[in-house]
Protein backbone atom coordinates (compact mmCIF):
# COMPACT_ATOMS: atom_id res chain seq x y z
CA UNK A 1 0.00 0.00 0.00
CA UNK A 2 1.38 3.35 -0.99
CA UNK A 3 2.08 5.78 1.55
CA UNK A 4 0.13 9.01 1.16
CA UNK A 5 1.02 12.55 2.91
CA UNK A 6 -1.71 13.92 5.04
CA UNK A 7 -3.21 16.38 3.88
CA UNK A 8 -2.49 19.72 5.31
CA UNK A 9 -5.18 22.52 5.94
CA UNK A 10 -4.16 25.60 5.72
CA UNK A 11 -4.58 27.81 8.69
CA UNK A 12 -7.64 30.27 9.50
CA UNK A 13 -7.45 33.92 8.61
CA UNK A 14 -7.98 36.53 11.42
CA UNK A 15 -11.29 38.16 11.05
CA UNK A 16 -8.91 41.31 10.88
CA UNK A 17 -6.98 39.68 7.96
CA UNK A 18 -10.68 38.59 6.53
CA UNK A 19 -11.96 42.02 6.33
CA UNK A 20 -8.73 43.54 5.46
CA UNK A 21 -8.40 41.07 2.70
CA UNK A 22 -11.84 41.76 1.76
CA UNK A 23 -11.60 45.81 1.57
CA UNK A 24 -8.80 45.29 -0.64
CA UNK A 25 -10.23 43.36 -3.33
CA UNK A 26 -13.51 45.56 -3.10
CA UNK A 27 -11.67 48.76 -3.04
CA UNK A 28 -9.44 47.89 -5.60
CA UNK A 29 -12.24 47.02 -8.19
CA UNK A 30 -13.64 50.76 -7.01
CA UNK A 31 -10.83 52.65 -7.72
CA UNK A 32 -9.27 50.50 -10.15
CA UNK A 33 -10.21 52.36 -13.48
CA UNK A 34 -9.46 56.02 -11.80
CA UNK A 35 -5.60 53.92 -10.65
CA UNK A 36 -5.15 53.11 -13.55
CA UNK A 37 -5.38 56.53 -15.36
CA UNK A 38 -3.73 58.20 -12.77
CA UNK A 39 -0.90 55.53 -13.48
CA UNK A 40 -0.59 55.64 -17.26
CA UNK A 41 -0.57 59.97 -17.04
CA UNK A 42 2.19 59.70 -14.27
CA UNK A 43 3.96 57.32 -16.51
CA UNK A 44 3.47 59.78 -19.70
CA UNK A 45 4.11 63.47 -17.64
CA UNK A 46 7.50 61.87 -16.16
CA UNK A 47 9.64 63.13 -19.04
CA UNK A 48 7.45 66.09 -20.86
CA UNK A 49 10.71 68.37 -20.17
CA UNK A 50 13.05 66.03 -22.29
CA UNK A 51 10.69 64.92 -24.49
CA UNK A 52 9.17 68.92 -25.10
CA UNK A 53 12.37 69.95 -25.26
CA UNK A 54 13.40 67.20 -27.94
CA UNK A 55 10.42 67.96 -30.14
CA UNK A 56 11.08 71.75 -29.93
CA UNK A 57 14.82 71.29 -29.92
CA UNK A 58 15.58 74.69 -32.69
CA UNK A 59 12.72 76.65 -30.99
CA UNK A 60 14.09 76.22 -27.13
CA UNK A 61 17.78 76.74 -27.68
CA UNK A 62 19.00 79.66 -29.63
CA UNK A 63 22.78 80.13 -30.99
CA UNK A 64 24.90 82.31 -28.49
CA UNK A 65 26.65 85.21 -29.76
CA UNK A 66 29.97 86.39 -28.59
CA UNK A 67 27.91 89.39 -26.61
CA UNK A 68 25.88 87.82 -24.05
CA UNK A 69 24.19 91.09 -23.50
CA UNK A 70 20.65 90.68 -24.23
CA UNK A 71 17.53 93.18 -25.34
CA UNK A 72 15.75 95.08 -22.02
CA UNK A 73 13.26 92.93 -21.22
CA UNK A 74 10.01 95.11 -21.52
CA UNK A 75 11.59 95.37 -25.04
CA UNK A 76 10.88 91.31 -25.35
CA UNK A 77 7.92 91.59 -23.44
CA UNK A 78 6.62 93.71 -26.01
CA UNK A 79 7.83 91.21 -28.90
CA UNK A 80 6.28 88.26 -26.95
CA UNK A 81 2.71 90.41 -27.06
CA UNK A 82 3.20 91.67 -30.32
CA UNK A 83 3.21 87.91 -31.87
CA UNK A 84 0.20 86.92 -29.72
CA UNK A 85 -2.00 89.62 -31.50
CA UNK A 86 -1.07 92.52 -29.36
CA UNK A 87 -4.79 92.06 -27.37
CA UNK A 88 -2.67 89.60 -24.69
CA UNK A 89 -0.74 90.87 -21.92
CA UNK A 90 1.92 88.85 -20.68
CA UNK A 91 1.58 87.55 -17.12
CA UNK A 92 4.54 85.78 -15.99
CA UNK A 93 8.14 85.17 -17.61
CA UNK A 94 10.69 82.62 -17.16
CA UNK A 95 14.52 83.89 -17.98
CA UNK A 96 17.37 81.24 -17.89
CA UNK A 97 21.10 81.59 -16.57
CA UNK A 98 22.07 79.06 -19.25
CA UNK A 99 23.07 81.39 -22.49
CA UNK A 100 21.73 79.33 -24.64
CA UNK A 101 17.88 78.83 -24.18
CA UNK A 102 14.57 80.99 -25.56
CA UNK A 103 12.89 83.00 -22.68
CA UNK A 104 9.32 82.37 -21.79
CA UNK A 105 6.68 84.59 -21.97
CA UNK A 106 3.01 83.46 -20.77
CA UNK A 107 -0.22 85.07 -21.18
CA UNK A 108 -3.52 83.37 -18.80
CA UNK A 109 -7.08 84.42 -18.63
CA UNK A 110 -9.32 82.35 -16.66
CA UNK A 111 -12.97 81.51 -18.10
CA UNK A 112 -16.09 80.69 -16.98
CA UNK A 113 -14.88 79.66 -12.96
CA UNK A 114 -18.07 77.75 -12.64
CA UNK A 115 -17.95 75.68 -15.75
CA UNK A 116 -17.68 72.03 -15.72
CA UNK A 117 -14.72 70.73 -17.81
CA UNK A 118 -11.11 72.35 -18.02
CA UNK A 119 -11.47 73.98 -21.58
CA UNK A 120 -14.55 76.08 -20.61
CA UNK A 121 -12.52 77.12 -17.25
CA UNK A 122 -9.53 78.89 -19.58
CA UNK A 123 -10.39 81.97 -21.88
CA UNK A 124 -6.76 81.42 -22.92
CA UNK A 125 -3.28 80.59 -22.44
CA UNK A 126 -0.86 80.98 -24.28
CA UNK A 127 3.34 80.60 -24.49
CA UNK A 128 6.02 82.52 -26.53
CA UNK A 129 9.73 81.73 -26.86
CA UNK A 130 11.64 84.85 -27.56
CA UNK A 131 15.14 84.58 -28.23
CA UNK A 132 16.91 87.44 -25.47
CA UNK A 133 19.46 88.33 -27.97
CA UNK A 134 17.81 89.57 -31.02
CA UNK A 135 14.23 89.30 -29.85
CA UNK A 136 12.96 87.10 -32.48
CA UNK A 137 10.41 84.72 -31.79
CA UNK A 138 10.74 80.96 -32.11
CA UNK A 139 7.73 79.64 -30.64
CA UNK A 140 3.81 81.01 -30.16
CA UNK A 141 1.69 77.54 -28.36
CA UNK A 142 -1.30 77.27 -27.25
CA UNK A 143 -0.64 75.54 -24.16
CA UNK A 144 -4.54 75.56 -23.48
CA UNK A 145 -4.63 72.31 -25.67
CA UNK A 146 -0.85 71.41 -25.29
CA UNK A 147 -0.84 67.77 -25.03
CA UNK A 148 0.96 67.32 -21.65
CA UNK A 149 -0.76 70.49 -20.55
CA UNK A 150 -3.81 68.00 -21.50
CA UNK A 151 -2.42 65.32 -19.93
CA UNK A 152 -1.80 66.90 -16.48
CA UNK A 153 -5.41 68.34 -16.30
CA UNK A 154 -6.26 64.50 -16.52
CA UNK A 155 -4.03 63.68 -14.08
CA UNK A 156 -5.31 65.99 -11.59
CA UNK A 157 -8.95 66.17 -12.08
CA UNK A 158 -9.86 64.10 -15.48
CA UNK A 159 -10.28 67.50 -17.28
CA UNK A 160 -12.95 68.48 -14.87
CA UNK A 161 -13.13 71.94 -13.67
CA UNK A 162 -15.71 71.21 -10.74
CA UNK A 163 -14.48 70.51 -7.59
CA UNK A 164 -15.80 66.38 -7.64
CA UNK A 165 -13.04 66.22 -10.04
CA UNK A 166 -10.60 66.69 -7.89
CA UNK A 167 -12.44 64.58 -5.12
CA UNK A 168 -12.88 61.49 -7.29
CA UNK A 169 -9.10 61.61 -8.02
CA UNK A 170 -8.03 62.14 -4.43
CA UNK A 171 -10.77 59.41 -2.53
CA UNK A 172 -9.73 57.16 -5.12
CA UNK A 173 -5.83 57.84 -4.22
CA UNK A 174 -6.44 57.86 -0.62
CA UNK A 175 -7.75 53.97 -1.24
CA UNK A 176 -4.90 53.54 -3.47
CA UNK A 177 -2.86 54.01 0.07
CA UNK A 178 -4.69 51.42 1.79
CA UNK A 179 -4.37 49.28 -1.21
CA UNK A 180 -1.09 49.39 -1.11
CA UNK A 181 -0.93 48.85 2.93
CA UNK A 182 -3.10 46.09 2.70
CA UNK A 183 -1.39 44.32 -0.01
CA UNK A 184 2.08 44.24 1.77
CA UNK A 185 0.16 42.54 4.61
CA UNK A 186 -1.26 39.74 2.12
CA UNK A 187 2.00 39.47 0.57
CA UNK A 188 4.27 39.39 3.95
CA UNK A 189 5.98 36.02 3.83
CA UNK A 190 5.74 33.63 6.91
CA UNK A 191 9.52 32.96 6.92
CA UNK A 192 11.93 33.55 4.89
CA UNK A 193 12.56 30.46 3.73
CA UNK A 194 14.42 29.55 -0.23
CA UNK A 195 10.69 28.60 -1.33
CA UNK A 196 9.09 31.84 0.64
CA UNK A 197 11.80 33.94 -0.64
CA UNK A 198 11.57 32.73 -4.41
CA UNK A 199 7.81 32.90 -4.20
CA UNK A 200 7.68 36.41 -2.50
CA UNK A 201 10.92 38.53 -4.39
CA UNK A 202 10.99 36.96 -8.03
CA UNK A 203 8.88 36.24 -10.61
CA UNK A 204 8.19 32.76 -12.12
CA UNK A 205 9.08 33.77 -15.19
CA UNK A 206 8.79 30.19 -16.76
CA UNK A 207 5.37 29.35 -15.04
CA UNK A 208 1.91 29.77 -16.77
CA UNK A 209 0.48 33.09 -17.45
CA UNK A 210 -1.85 32.61 -14.07
CA UNK A 211 1.07 32.49 -11.98
CA UNK A 212 3.31 35.08 -13.72
CA UNK A 213 0.87 37.57 -13.55
CA UNK A 214 0.03 36.31 -9.60
CA UNK A 215 3.47 37.38 -8.96
CA UNK A 216 3.19 40.37 -11.26
CA UNK A 217 0.97 42.13 -9.40
CA UNK A 218 2.84 41.07 -5.47
CA UNK A 219 6.51 41.24 -6.56
CA UNK A 220 6.35 44.41 -8.67
CA UNK A 221 3.77 45.61 -6.07
CA UNK A 222 6.54 45.43 -3.35
CA UNK A 223 9.39 46.64 -4.93
CA UNK A 224 7.56 49.85 -5.75
CA UNK A 225 5.70 50.38 -2.91
CA UNK A 226 7.91 52.62 -1.00
CA UNK A 227 7.58 55.08 -3.82
CA UNK A 228 3.89 54.84 -5.00
CA UNK A 229 3.34 55.44 -1.64
CA UNK A 230 4.96 58.64 -1.91
CA UNK A 231 3.43 59.00 -4.89
CA UNK A 232 0.19 59.06 -3.81
CA UNK A 233 0.40 61.02 -0.32
CA UNK A 234 2.24 64.05 -2.88
CA UNK A 235 -1.15 63.72 -4.69
CA UNK A 236 -3.48 63.85 -1.95
CA UNK A 237 -1.58 66.84 -0.83
CA UNK A 238 -2.83 68.55 -3.90
CA UNK A 239 -6.36 67.37 -3.51
CA UNK A 240 -7.43 67.58 -0.24
CA UNK A 241 -6.67 71.10 1.42
CA UNK A 242 -6.86 69.60 4.78
CA UNK A 243 -4.30 66.83 4.18
CA UNK A 244 -2.05 69.89 3.07
CA UNK A 245 -2.44 71.26 6.21
CA UNK A 246 -1.84 68.51 7.85
CA UNK A 247 1.32 67.98 6.30
CA UNK A 248 2.40 71.81 7.29
CA UNK A 249 1.62 71.67 10.68
CA UNK A 250 3.19 68.27 11.45
CA UNK A 251 6.18 69.64 9.31
CA UNK A 252 6.50 72.81 10.69
CA UNK A 253 5.20 72.05 14.74
CA UNK A 254 2.88 74.86 14.57
CA UNK A 255 -0.78 75.74 13.56
CA UNK A 256 0.24 79.32 12.79
CA UNK A 257 0.05 79.99 8.57
CA UNK A 258 3.22 80.79 6.99
CA UNK A 259 4.07 84.78 6.65
CA UNK A 260 2.39 85.95 3.37
CA UNK A 261 3.72 89.57 2.95
CA UNK A 262 2.61 91.63 0.00
CA UNK A 263 4.12 95.18 -0.65
CA UNK A 264 2.43 98.19 -1.62
CA UNK A 265 3.47 100.52 -4.89
CA UNK A 266 3.32 104.34 -4.43
CA UNK A 267 1.35 105.78 -7.72
CA UNK A 268 2.02 109.11 -7.07
CA UNK A 269 6.02 108.49 -7.71
CA UNK A 270 7.07 107.53 -11.27
CA UNK A 271 10.29 107.78 -12.78
CA UNK A 272 11.32 108.10 -17.02
CA UNK A 273 12.72 104.89 -17.01
CA UNK A 274 10.73 101.54 -17.45
CA UNK A 275 10.18 100.27 -13.66
CA UNK A 276 10.14 97.00 -15.23
CA UNK A 277 13.49 96.99 -16.53
CA UNK A 278 14.72 98.25 -13.25
CA UNK A 279 13.37 95.73 -11.36
CA UNK A 280 14.50 92.54 -13.31
CA UNK A 281 18.08 94.16 -13.61
CA UNK A 282 18.36 94.46 -9.64
CA UNK A 283 16.67 90.47 -9.63
CA UNK A 284 19.77 89.74 -11.37
CA UNK A 285 21.83 91.23 -9.25
CA UNK A 286 20.12 90.07 -6.44
CA UNK A 287 19.80 86.09 -7.48
CA UNK A 288 23.22 85.97 -8.93
CA UNK A 289 23.18 81.93 -7.32
CA UNK A 290 19.78 81.64 -9.57
CA UNK A 291 19.46 79.01 -12.44
CA UNK A 292 16.19 80.59 -13.49
CA UNK A 293 14.41 84.12 -12.74
CA UNK A 294 10.38 84.28 -13.06
CA UNK A 295 9.35 87.68 -13.59
CA UNK A 296 5.11 88.91 -12.90
CA UNK A 297 4.29 92.52 -13.99
CA UNK A 298 2.12 94.34 -11.79
CA UNK A 299 -2.09 93.58 -12.54
CA UNK A 300 -3.35 96.71 -13.08
CA UNK A 301 -2.34 100.14 -12.07
CA UNK A 302 -3.38 100.12 -8.65
CA UNK A 303 -0.18 99.31 -5.84
CA UNK A 304 0.18 96.01 -6.84
CA UNK A 305 3.77 94.95 -7.07
CA UNK A 306 6.20 93.58 -9.79
CA UNK A 307 7.58 90.00 -8.06
CA UNK A 308 10.39 87.92 -9.29
CA UNK A 309 11.23 84.58 -8.40
CA UNK A 310 14.91 83.14 -8.18
CA UNK A 311 15.06 79.21 -8.48
CA UNK A 312 17.79 76.99 -7.65
CA UNK A 313 18.05 74.15 -10.00
CA UNK A 314 17.20 73.36 -13.47
CA UNK A 315 13.53 72.33 -13.23
CA UNK A 316 12.39 72.58 -9.42
CA UNK A 317 10.31 75.02 -7.90
CA UNK A 318 10.58 74.32 -4.45
CA UNK A 319 13.71 76.04 -3.72
CA UNK A 320 13.28 79.71 -4.07
CA UNK A 321 14.04 83.43 -3.07
CA UNK A 322 11.17 86.13 -3.73
CA UNK A 323 11.65 90.01 -4.62
CA UNK A 324 8.64 92.38 -4.65
CA UNK A 325 9.18 95.94 -6.84
CA UNK A 326 7.01 99.01 -6.86
CA UNK A 327 5.07 99.18 -10.12
CA UNK A 328 5.83 102.76 -10.87
CA UNK A 329 9.82 103.24 -10.01
CA UNK A 330 11.22 99.06 -9.77
CA UNK A 331 12.34 100.14 -6.52
CA UNK A 332 13.04 96.87 -3.87
CA UNK A 333 10.38 96.82 -1.79
CA UNK A 334 10.78 93.54 0.20
CA UNK A 335 12.97 90.16 -0.08
CA UNK A 336 12.38 86.82 1.53
CA UNK A 337 14.72 84.01 1.38
CA UNK A 338 14.31 80.52 1.24
CA UNK A 339 16.32 79.95 4.74
CA UNK A 340 13.29 82.22 6.15
CA UNK A 341 10.93 79.68 5.74
CA UNK A 342 9.72 76.95 8.25
CA UNK A 343 10.14 73.20 7.29
CA UNK A 344 6.24 73.13 6.75
CA UNK A 345 6.40 75.45 4.18
CA UNK A 346 9.56 74.03 2.41
CA UNK A 347 7.80 70.42 2.65
CA UNK A 348 4.70 71.81 1.11
CA UNK A 349 6.66 73.72 -1.38
CA UNK A 350 8.69 70.34 -2.34
CA UNK A 351 5.64 68.28 -2.66
CA UNK A 352 5.39 69.07 -7.13
CA UNK A 353 8.85 68.42 -7.13
CA UNK A 354 8.67 64.81 -5.09
CA UNK A 355 5.22 63.70 -6.82
CA UNK A 356 6.82 64.16 -10.40
CA UNK A 357 10.33 63.11 -9.11
CA UNK A 358 12.02 66.22 -10.51
CA UNK A 359 13.76 66.63 -6.72
CA UNK A 360 16.05 64.03 -7.76
CA UNK A 361 16.80 64.95 -11.00
CA UNK A 362 16.76 62.17 -14.01
CA UNK A 363 16.83 59.53 -11.46
CA UNK A 364 13.76 60.46 -9.37
CA UNK A 365 12.16 60.87 -12.86
CA UNK A 366 12.68 57.64 -13.75
CA UNK A 367 11.64 56.19 -10.98
CA UNK A 368 8.02 58.04 -10.63
CA UNK A 369 7.70 56.98 -14.54
CA UNK A 370 8.51 53.04 -13.83
CA UNK A 371 6.35 53.25 -10.14
CA UNK A 372 3.94 54.78 -12.12
CA UNK A 373 3.52 52.37 -14.34
CA UNK A 374 3.78 49.36 -12.05
CA UNK A 375 0.88 51.31 -10.47
CA UNK A 376 -1.33 51.55 -13.68
CA UNK A 377 -0.48 47.51 -14.08
CA UNK A 378 -2.17 46.66 -10.29
CA UNK A 379 -5.56 47.14 -10.86
CA UNK A 380 -5.35 45.09 -14.22
CA UNK A 381 -3.15 42.17 -12.52
CA UNK A 382 -5.60 42.39 -9.50
CA UNK A 383 -8.52 41.66 -11.50
CA UNK A 384 -7.20 39.16 -13.44
CA UNK A 385 -6.41 37.48 -9.73
CA UNK A 386 -9.97 37.81 -8.81
CA UNK A 387 -11.73 36.93 -12.26
CA UNK A 388 -9.94 33.83 -12.15
CA UNK A 389 -10.99 32.53 -8.49
CA UNK A 390 -14.27 33.38 -9.61
CA UNK A 391 -14.01 31.03 -12.55
CA UNK A 392 -12.36 28.08 -10.57
CA UNK A 393 -15.23 28.21 -7.72
CA UNK A 394 -17.79 28.37 -10.64
CA UNK A 395 -15.88 25.17 -12.32
CA UNK A 396 -14.58 23.30 -9.31
CA UNK A 397 -12.17 20.47 -10.68
CA UNK A 398 -13.66 17.23 -11.10
CA UNK A 399 -11.01 15.10 -8.45
CA UNK A 400 -9.42 11.50 -10.11
CA UNK A 401 -10.61 8.59 -9.45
Amino acid sequence: MALTKPIQKKPKKTKLRRVSDWLHLWLGIASGLVVFMLGVTGCIFAFQKEITELIHKKEIYVEVPSNLKTLPLSTLTANAEKALGGKKKVSFISTYKVPDRAWEFGTYKAGNPKAFWYFDSIDYYDLVLVNPYTGKVTLVADHKYEFFAVIKMLHWSFLINHPIGQQIVGWSTFIFVFLLISGMIMWWPKNLKKSNFDKSFKIKWKAKFKRINYDMHNVLGFYVMIICLMLALTGMVFAFQWFQATVYVVASRSITPPKNVTGKSDSTKAILANPFDIAFFTAQKEFKNADRIGMSPASGTGDGVIYATGYRGDETYWNFDALQFDQYTGKLLSRRNQSEKNAGEVVVAMNYDIHVGAVLGLPGKIMAFFASFIAASLPITGFIIWWGKKKKKKNPAIAEN
